[in-house]
């Protein structure tokens, strides 16, 4: 994904997580059981957590698949408990783990992606590069 292609997206997922949680705070809090609701919220705050993690990769030119995962992430965790409050279906209870694994590999890959652009290149010996 592009730099300004992550910014943009990543920009939209937070706005979008402020409005899901403002909308939880106000238009749920009397219509779904508290358990519920705190459902939502994690929703909600693994959604924000996600949307400022693309907001960070977004300036490093090497982070191409990392903002894909977290992206992907956002969707599933959120989502399925975003649709779990709205209907009470339990069941989507199990699908939440898939989102966090896909959280969780997005940022490793985003350490890993920076770690491997930091390292001095091959053909530079490693004494010639830190004299630089």
């Amino acid at each position: 994904m592009r730099r300004n292609t992550t910014f943009i997206i990543a920009a939209v997922l937070a706005a979008v997580g402020i409005a899901l949680g403002a909308f939880g705070a106000h238009g749920l809090k009397d219509v779904v059981e508290p358990a519920m609701l705190a459902n939502w919220e994690t929703g909600v705050r693994y959604h924000m957590y996600a949307a400022l993690a693309m907001l960070a990769i977004s300036a490093r030119p090497e982070q191409r698949r990392a903002p894909w995962f977290l992206l992907g992430g956002a969707l599933v965790f959120g989502g399925s408990l975003y649709l779990m409050a709205l209907t009470g279906a339990r069941w989507l209870g199990a699908v939440t783990p898939f989102g966090g694994v896909l959280l969780i590999v997005g940022l490793l890959i985003a350490a890993f992606d920076v770690s491997r652009a930091a390292r001095p290149a091959a053909d530079v010996p490693e004494r010639e590069y830190a004299d630089r």
